[in-house]
């Protein structure tokens, strides 16, 4: 295994920004970056052995510095929406960031995904039984980040073992009570990066439940059974199939409550690319997943030429707009506490 690092450009500040390549025993590789503690290209082999990169990418540092869809970046203070941008915590009111029409989405103007992190290196060490390189970004989150109290001391560590597994794992504490959801936004495309719409690849999500939405894709609070609808995927079902009976959102960008015990790690979904033969399974501690199947690419520089259905996200997280729910898993992080949460990617073929 090896640990590779490159120049990748500098912020606006001048800050470093530096590219970090993760190679394991058989060659396949993962690359890392600390602006926005970002996963980059996952080059991994096809049924044929032939390796390309599955993971949405831009070809330079700038589109990464410039407004983005968010390819491969660490996501918080909070992912996904908060309705109206409020919440109240122990009687006080709090109002963040209003981003996204009259919401706040993905915890504001300027999210975990525009600051520069900084990296720590951990080889694999055979003799401490540490199997993975790892990479782990930290991040320190100011008291009033967005609006968001608190500060809030984050890392985000990536591990790439020989079994072709990535592992994404979040730690963080803060000073003041505040709420938090964190997440990795990679968008999949297992056929490789430049093969075209993902629509016909088949995905199992082990979930009997989603969360109901309004038109803002904001939770109503109530849960709903995937049960003879659109999004049920607890048998092996393409992404095509049903996807034209979502016009309003243009296809899938739902939340799922993952099945069994939330903290532990367990599988969430299995996608399948029958052209390539390669497989992506996730496992995770989280209690949910967003399903998005990238409906809002437009083909232009802003999405490295991308389009609608050219990738699909598996983004687990806790349920958006959970600090309004009382009945969702909470996300509020208090001082003394500490936030740990865990997904294992697993690429066979």
């Amino acid at each position: 295994m090896s640990i590779i690092t490159v120049p990748f450009g500098e912020t606006a500040e001048g800050a470093p920004i530096t590219k970090i390549t993760l190679t394991n025993g058989s060659g396949n590789h993962v690359s890392v970056m600390n602006w926005g503690a970002s996963l980059l290209e996952v080059v991994v082999p096809d049924r044929s052995g032939q390796r390309a990169n599955v993971n949405l990418v831009f070809d330079s540092i700038d589109r990464y510095l410039a407004p983005h869809p968010g390819f491969g970046s660490t996501i918080g203070r909070f992912c996904n929406r908060i309705k109206f941008g409020k919440f109240s915590i122990d009687g006080v009111d709090h109002q963040v960031t209003v981003n996204k029409g009259k919401h706040c989405l993905h915890g504001g103007a300027v999210n975990y995904s525009h600051h520069h992190w900084t990296t720590e290196l951990i080889p694999a060490d055979a003799a401490r039984g540490v199997n993975a390189d790892r990479v782990r970004f930290t991040l320190v989150s100011p008291d009033g980040d967005e609006g968001f109290p608190g500060e809030v001391t984050v890392t985000t560590e990536y591990a790439w073992n020989d079994a072709n597994e990535l592992t994404i794992e979040y730690h963080a504490t803060t000073t003041k009570p505040t709420h938090l959801n964190l997440t990795n936004h990679s968008y999949w495309n297992l056929g490789g990066v430049d093969s075209g719409s993902t629509l016909e690849h088949e995905a199992i999500i082990h979930a009997s439940e989603l969360l109901d939405v309004d038109e803002d894709l904001i939770p109503t609070g109530e849960i709903l059974s995937v049960e003879n609808t659109p999004f049920d995927f607890r048998e092996q079902t393409s992404f095509a199939k049903r996807i034209d009976s979502l016009s309003a959102t243009k296809g899938y960008d739902h939340c799922y409550l993952v099945a069994g015990e939330a903290g532990t790690l367990r599988p969430a979904a299995r996608v399948t690319d029958p052209a390539s033969g390669r497989v992506l399974e996730v496992e995770t501690t989280m209690p949910s997943m967003q399903l998005y199947t990238a409906n809002h690419l437009l083909g232009n520089e802003s999405s490295g030429g991308y389009v609608r259905h050219d990738a699909f996200c598996l983004e687990t997280q806790f349920p958006p707009d959970a600090p309004n729910h009382p009945h969702f898993p909470s996300t509020l992080l208090r001082p003394g506490m500490s936030f740990h949460e865990k997904t294992v990617h697993r690429f066979t073929a």
